[in-house]
């Protein structure tokens, strides 16, 4: 079939002719053109040179682009499954730097001139801004200020950055021949290890791997490239593994198994640092990161406090008993929760989006929902405190649940009778004290813990699967009030006496999500045009009309573009909210969608080049989070 597509020379004829015209003129130029190297798509033209800009994509042919299928992916290989998203990554930062060094070498008023796209990360994430499809053909989205002399219209200018200026930013940054042939096979090879190094620890059982050489601190609090002269991370003997990577070769470093991780250590000796490399470790790395071997459970969900956090029907009764305000714990609902009850909820909420590790920083914990000493239980009584803390439950989750947790602890020793496995921060030197934590507790009459450990230094867990780290739990309850094999009830932990040791950990209650099932107030959607006006604030936050959704503490949001697929995807599923579908059931049927469809799925053909993936466990803190869904 001949391609009826208009050439570049058509648009080039359409240029002079809206030259000196009224600004919305500009609207002319929508559509498709045919250039030589890709077909230029202008997909939105801004209302006035003040606006925000333009919107354009070009689609450049695989043959055209010139990247070898093996390279992107071969079927015979699973191990080249991200090999696309990294490369496109690689060339979407060189694209965003041709970009930036051309901007503005155009006359006109407002945003005249300006070329812009995505600017990539630390973090390999898939995005609107560059992409290749199954057949090897590149996808890249930017945005371009259309100029203008007041608002008049420069189509001359114009004219000289889609001719000129345009197609040396794609020969440079946006072609295989652009790249000398081992830099892309490194970008390649990256990927690989990385998939093939999660692929292993799922096989062992692992949940969390930092390797050997690791740079794990950040330059400061606003940067996350690698700090300058920092300690290369080491393993303690006692907890190295080593796996055979396809390119790095043998890899060995520290390995964190399932179960009940604790690390302590002194105050800015590196136990928050170690915690923020695991908890970014669900996400690919670039090479010079420092932490490209870094690598965590892909559920893994950071829980902390969130004074203020709306919450909607969570069961929080496992740690909150009840509350003098009446409030039903099982159904809990709140639009201005308090530090325990919304940590309390973070839980819930984290294990519903099928988390398998739970991490935690005692820094940014509600110390109530964590700890209770001795001394407090002889001034209050057990019977007048309905928080149950997790030292007392998290080993009870792991066995019922098969939710590991890593803990930071750093003024507490109430979490060392449930532990598995203690790590030292030593002036950002890891050390195995996990026998001395042993030593300790029997000297203090704490013996028999449930984290004992065997001889090989690792703990086993009754019913513990393979290497997904997950178990069938033979006291597992089915039904409220049942006990589970240790005899509790509900989840409540034993109560402290005056002077006891560390209580046994409790058991942990079954968690029936089938009954969530939410309803959203749909007016909330409604706006101008039939669609509701979105509006995101970086990672903090986006809004849906006037409705803010604040996700200040969802901290594994990486990137601002996650923030505004998370918008999108929040408002597709409200849309579907029926009050008889369970959440959990939505969030999976979008995401499998979204999986196979790409963004389209929730955009439709009109794809902005500003959306980078979520994980399910970020689309579920998302909804948590919303005022209108009940």
């Amino acid at each position: 079939m001949r391609d009826t597509t208009p050439t570049a020379d058509d648009l080039r004829a359409r240029l002079r002719a809206i030259e000196r015209r009224p600004y919305p003129a500009y609207r002319d130029l929508q559509g498709s053109w045919r250039f030589p190297d890709y077909v230029l798509s202008i997909d939105h033209v801004q209302g006035d040179p003040f606006a925000a800009p333009s919107s354009l994509s070009l689609r450049i042919p695989a043959a055209t682009a010139g990247f070898p299928r093996a390279l992107l992916a071969d079927p015979a290989r699973p191990e080249t499954s991200r090999n696309s998203i990294a490369l496109a990554d690689h060339l979407l930062y060189a694209f965003h730097e041709e970009l930036a060094a051309h901007s503005h070498q155009t006359r006109g008023s407002g945003k005249s001139g300006l070329l812009a796209c995505s600017c990539p990360g630390e973090e390999v994430l898939a995005r609107s801004a560059c992409a290749f499809d199954n057949k090897g053909n590149l996808t890249a989205r930017f945005q371009v200020g259309f100029p203008a002399a007041g608002r008049t219209v420069l189509a001359g200018e114009l004219d000289r950055i889609l001719f000129d200026i345009l197609p040396g930013c794609v020969r440079a940054s946006l072609l295989c021949a652009a790249y000398p042939p081992a830099e892309l096979r490194d970008v390649a090879d990256l990927a690989e290890d990385q998939t093939s190094l999660r692929a292993q620890m799922r096989e062992r059982g692992l949940i969390a791997f930092v390797a050997d050489g690791a740079v794990l601190p950040r330059a400061s609090g606003v940067s996350q490239r690698p700090l300058e002269g920092a300690l290369p991370f080491r393993s303690p003997d006692e907890d190295r593994v080593t796996f055979q990577l396809p390119h790095a070769g043998a890899v060995s470093g520290m390995g964190i198994r399932p179960g009940v991780t604790v690390i302590v250590g002194g105050g800015y000796h590196g136990k928050s640092t170690l915690l923020d490399a695991l908890q970014r470790g669900v996400y690919d790395h670039v090479s010079g990161d420092g932490r490209e071997l870094v690598a965590t459970d892909p559920t893994a969900t950071k829980v902390r406090a969130e004074d203020g956090r709306a919450i909607w029907d969570a069961d929080i009764s496992p740690f909150v008993r009840n509350l003098p305000s009446g409030a039903d714990t099982r159904h809990f609902t709140s639009a201005n929760a308090s530090g325990s009850t919304s940590q309390a909820a973070g839980i819930v909420e984290a294990v519903e989006a099928d988390a398998r590790v739970l991490l935690m920083d005692e820094d940014t914990c509600a110390t109530n929902l964590m700890v209770r000493d001795d001394l407090m239980a002889q001034v209050v009584a057990a019977a007048d405190e309905p928080i149950v803390p997790y030292s007392s439950l998290m080993r009870g989750l792991y066995d019922a649940c098969g939710v590991a947790t890593i803990l930071v602890a750093g003024s507490s020793g109430a979490f060392f009778a449930s532990a598995d496995h203690v790590i030292q921060m030593d002036r950002y030197e890891p050390r195995d004290v996990t026998a001395r934590v042993r030593e300790v507790l029997a000297s203090a009459g704490g013996t028999g813990t449930p984290g004992q450990k065997d001889g090989a230094g690792m703990k086993d867990a009754p019913g513990q699967k393979d290497g997904a780290g997950m178990k069938d739990a033979p006291g597992e309850k089915d039904s409220a009030g049942e006990r589970d094999e240790t005899g509790e009830r509900d989840g409540e932990a034993e109560s402290h006496t005056p002077g006891d040791k560390p209580a046994q950990p409790a058991g942990f209650p079954h968690l029936d999500f089938s009954t969530r099932r939410p309803h959203a107030d749909l007016r909330v959607l409604d706006g101008p045009h039939g669609r509701p006006k979105l509006r995101t604030d970086g990672r903090e936050g986006f809004s849906v009309n006037r409705e803010d959704v604040d996700l200040r503490a969802v901290e594994q949001l990486v990137d601002p573009e996650q923030t505004e697929l998370l918008a999108l995807l929040v408002v597709e599923l409200s849309r579907r909210m029926d009050g008889r579908t369970p959440l959990r059931t939505l969030v999976a049927d979008l995401m499998a969608e979204l999986d196979r469809g790409g963004f389209e799925a929730v955009c439709g053909r009109r794809i902005p080049g500003n959306l980078a993936m979520v994980r399910p466990q970020e689309v579920h803190a998302a909804v948590d989070r919303c005022r209108w869904v009940s």
